[in-house]
């Protein structure tokens, strides 16, 4: 028994490490606008918000990183602060944003399937490496969209509908296709 105490107490920092390396992952947009001795400059272009089922309206814009040889560009969902909660954002890069865009499709085609099946529950969901998540849990054949706009944090969002998800989706993805074609580099 004595034997056993001993390991534990030798493989909690171990534990508690790991945690730690967790909890320091940046994402793209930390990883990117974190560098010191560098001047970093950043410009939005609003786009439409994005109706929630709650709390009224998502914030969304465009911003681009102007960088010394190349620019990067992310769309930008904020859950404006409210009396109830702390203001949430996720910065989602464009590479993500297009993988986003297709997993969305394949989200909204399974949905229907997934609601006639009417599971006791059921989660169907696409998680960036950033750790913002799309998706919905079907409960009582009814499906609900969500988005978790930030790893680390309670910033889970209940959003209306899925149009409204792939209309702003779709048109954030157009509007930085449409920017790098304006600030070329």
């Amino acid at each position: 028994m004595k034997k056993l105490l001993f390991l534990l107490a030798l493989m909690m920092p171990l534990a508690l490490f790991a945690q730690d390396d967790a909890a320091k992952k940046l994402t793209k947009f930390e990883q990117l606008t974190s560098k010191t001795g560098r001047i970093s400059k950043f410009v939005d272009v609003t786009t439409p918000n994005i109706p929630e089922s709650f709390m009224g309206t998502l914030e969304t814009s465009v911003r681009t990183l102007m960088g010394e040889q190349t620019n990067s560009y992310f769309y930008r969902i904020e859950e404006p602060e409210t009396s109830r909660s702390i203001s949430h954002i996720a910065m989602i890069e464009y590479s993500d944003l297009v993988e986003i865009n297709k997993a969305l499709t394949k989200l909204v085609a399974e949905v229907e399937t997934d609601c006639a099946a009417n599971p006791d529950y059921l989660e169907n969901r696409f998680i960036t490496n950033d750790g913002f998540q799309i998706g919905y849990y079907v409960s009582k054949g009814k499906a609900s969209w969500y988005l978790k706009l930030e790893r680390y944090s309670n910033s889970t969002v209940f959003i209306k509908n899925a149009e409204a998800l792939t209309t702003n989706f779709s048109a954030a993805q157009q509007k930085i296709e449409e920017l790098k074609g304006i600030y070329k580099k």
